[in-house]
């Protein structure tokens, strides 16, 4: 029996009308908001709750990853208790890492995050391709052939990244149009519904100015869209069809401090209303 596809596990997800990615990011003023110390126990606590609130509500979770790594081993052992719950509820895990380099560096990145077994193992990882898309082929061995998923930056909302994704190729398109049109070019890594490989784009932008047409007919296998930037950066969560167009069907809308802020108690709650929010703002 071959293994669904990342996309596959994501098609479900979204059919079922849940687009809610609850990020996961235990720093130091959220954790006493919870009542919890500022270490790698309270890390844990709040990542395992949050597990449990979203588990058949949110589409999935994205650990911000340099908040338990910041507690050296400590933090590592909370996250794998965090991630163990996830796979264990079912919850689809974007481990929200960043990682790009080249050659075998990377592939070794894409192990630790990718690789079925690992104790750090994620459905999917964010990854920078600034050193050239191809520097990603390490990971493509765990998209095809174990399932996994791909989030590549492609237009992130920190203003200081502008320059850079608006830079112009020689063939005219900004760096983050590239990324977007080199992520839907991957063989082999799509089925009939949703790609494995998706992107990053920040909710706050003005994505007409990096290229990147909402209006646009919907790509076919739709292209995953990782969508920072609603709640506490801004972006209206209620607004989200309007920002995203015709790449809402595959959107996953990113929320953290607005759903974490308050504590354990009505932490279900919350999420529950913010997962009805974006699914009433993607209903066509």
């Amino acid at each position: 029996m071959s293994t669904p596809t990342f996309g596959t596990r994501l098609a479900s997800e979204l059919a079922a009308k849940r687009h809610l990615c609850v990020g996961i990011d235990p720093h130091a003023p959220l954790l006493a908001d919870w009542g919890l110390a500022d270490d790698a126990a309270g890390a844990e606590r709040m990542g395992r709750d949050v597990v449990a609130a979203a588990a058949g509500v949110a589409a999935c979770v994205k650990p911000q990853i340099a908040f338990f790594e910041r507690f050296g081993s400590a933090g590592f052992i909370a996250l794998e208790r965090v991630l163990a719950d996830a796979r264990a509820a079912g919850v689809l895990v974007i481990a929200d890492v960043k990682r790009g380099d080249i050659g075998s560096s990377f592939a070794a990145y894409a192990d630790a995050w990718l690789q079925p077994g690992s104790p750090l193992e994620a459905d999917a990882m964010t990854v920078a391709a600034y050193q050239g898309f191809g520097s990603l082929d390490g990971a493509l061995p765990h998209v095809r052939e174990h399932g996994k998923g791909l989030f590549v930056l492609a237009a992130t909302s920190n203003p200081e990244a502008r320059e850079v994704q608006l830079a112009k190729r020689a063939d005219g398109r900004s760096v983050a149009r590239a990324m977007l049109d080199d992520a839907l070019a991957i063989e082999g890594v799509a089925d009939d519904h949703v790609n494995s490989v998706g992107v990053v784009l920040g909710a706050t932008l003005d994505l007409a100015e990096f290229g990147i047409d909402p209006a646009a007919p919907p790509a076919r296998p739709a292209l995953p869209v990782l969508a920072p930037g609603f709640g506490f950066q801004g972006a209206r969560v209620e607004d989200a069809g309007k920002i995203f167009g015709g790449l809402g069907w595959a959107l996953l809308a990113s929320e953290s401090r607005s759903v974490l802020a308050g504590g354990a108690e009505g932490l279900a709650a919350r999420v529950r209303a913010r997962a009805d929010a974006v699914a009433t703002a993607l209903t066509v």
